[in-house]
């Protein structure tokens, strides 16, 4: 199989410093070694995908130098692939529909019998409130891996880390899953694939074998090789590399027009400008 990485962002606003970064290193990784590099639009959230921040994205990499393999793979056009991937899930009786919408989940991970509040991945750990309930899928539902009995069908599994701090083979281990990262959303309420079922299947389809993304994604990680495991699927190897930050020390963010590389460019910055700002 060809050595293959790739650079999924979202067309939802600008590409910053850290998105330079982390495009660069990827396809840097790929010319070295001769494999390809390839381009993914996450546009699977229709609501914040707009076409002119994909189209400033083409813009920005190739400014950068940054070319890849056609065609570009846009999430929006493989709904059929991530409903398959699901229906595999569900299948093995792993899924549940659940009707919690946000305040709901933060008004019982808040009671008191909950004790403190916790967070994983994706934010607010999901108490389990409708586990048990057995709803049928509806346009008011999303659907959740039971991560219980996930583990119990899936484990052991692991995957590699290349990074310098993270470096050797990564374990799962069901008690820190089920503890700490809970049950994640597989698909949400508009039935579109939310982001670790997407992820996982795109790798596949697009024949990946190393992913290298930033280190805030390190705990997602263990979702994907899970999913991946469940759905007998090969886990690429996988690099988290530092992440860009502000002079504050806080992460990037999209909405941070001042550090986006078009801003750089308009000032007169040129491609080497950009690499000698993230350390390349």
């Amino acid at each position: 199989m060809i050595f293959t990485t790739r650079f999924a962002p979202s067309p939802s606003g600008p590409l910053h410093l850290g998105h330079a970064y982390s495009a660069i290193l990827a396809f840097n990784v790929a010319q070295k070694v001769g494999g390809r590099f390839l381009l993914r639009i996450d546009d699977l959230d229709q609501s914040r995908a707009r076409a002119h921040w994909e189209q400033q994205i083409y813009d920005d990499l190739n400014w950068l130098g940054v070319t890849w393999s056609d065609p570009v793979h846009r999430q929006s056009e493989h709904k059929d692939y991530y409903d398959e991937g699901l229906e595999r899930l569900r299948s093995q009786g792993l899924t549940y529909e659940c009707r919690c919408n946000r305040r709901d989940i933060e008004a019982a991970a808040s009671a008191p019998q909950e004790g403190v509040p916790k967070f994983g991945p994706d934010g607010r750990l999901y108490p389990g409130t409708c586990r048990d309930l057995r709803l049928p899928p509806s346009a008011n539902t999303c659907t959740r891996l039971n991560m219980s009995l996930a583990c119990t069908t899936a484990l052991p599994a692991q995957f590699d880390e290349t990074s310098t701090n993270l470096f050797g083979c990564h374990k799962l281990v069901a008690k820190d899953l089920i503890s700490s990262v809970g049950d994640v959303v597989l698909e949400r309420r508009n039935m579109a694939a939310a982001f670790h079922l997407a992820v996982v299947l795109d790798d596949t389809l697009s024949d990946v074998t190393h992913v290298i993304r930033g280190a805030d994604l390190f705990d997602a990680t263990k979702i994907h090789v899970l999913l991946q495991s469940l759905l007998n699927l090969k886990s690429p190897v996988y690099h988290h590399h530092r992440l860009i930050r502000d002079d504050t020390g806080k992460r990037l963010a999209k909405r941070d027009d001042a550090r986006a590389i078009s801003t750089f460019r308009n000032d007169g910055a040129s491609p080497g400008d950009i690499r000698a700002m993230v350390g390349l």
